[in-house]
């Protein structure tokens, strides 16, 4: 048994045909071919699967693509704007707030919403805030400059 689904992924409308419990991280790795989203734990528990869902954040291992049923989806890959980097990609790159790369398009994602949400956050802010996502390489002091950096260049 499968369904449609449809929605927009990065400002394009898209659809596709899927099992009902065809998870948002499959459908937007395995039918769109966006890679950025990663799967790390399988268990929600590691962030390095957050989109935006009309504008909100979201681990997309904990959502099904049917419930994105008509949604506005940004991934990673939806961030900058042709060539140019979101501020919070620079933010990222320019205070060395990833090593290994592998948490950070959820961290990321994490963080624009963050920084939405509170324009100017606190180093315990910036924290709390990720609790949700894991780096097992930089020890987090670099991410949160790199969060409170971006903040900032969004107009924080």
């Amino acid at each position: 048994m499968t369904m449609n689904v449809s929605m927009t992924v990065n400002g394009k409308a898209v659809a596709a045909e899927v099992e009902p419990r065809t998870l948002l991280v499959q459908y937007l790795r395995e039918h769109l071919g966006l890679t950025g989203t990663h799967v790390g734990c399988d268990t929600s528990q590691c962030g390095a699967c957050v989109v935006h869902v009309d504008g909100a954040s979201v681990k997309a291992c904990t959502m099904l693509a049917a419930q994105a049923e008509g949604a506005t989806v940004v991934t990673i890959e939806g961030l900058a704007n042709g060539d140019a980097l979101h501020p919070m990609q620079e933010a990222f790159r320019d205070n060395h707030g990833l090593q290994c790369g592998f948490c950070t398009p959820g961290m990321v994602m994490s963080a624009v919403d963050i920084a939405t949400r509170h324009p100017n956050p606190s180093e315990q802010t910036v924290r709390e805030q990720l609790e949700g996502n894991i780096c097992r390489c930089t020890g987090y002091h670099n991410i949160v400059k790199a969060v409170q950096a971006g903040a900032k260049a969004m107009g924080g």
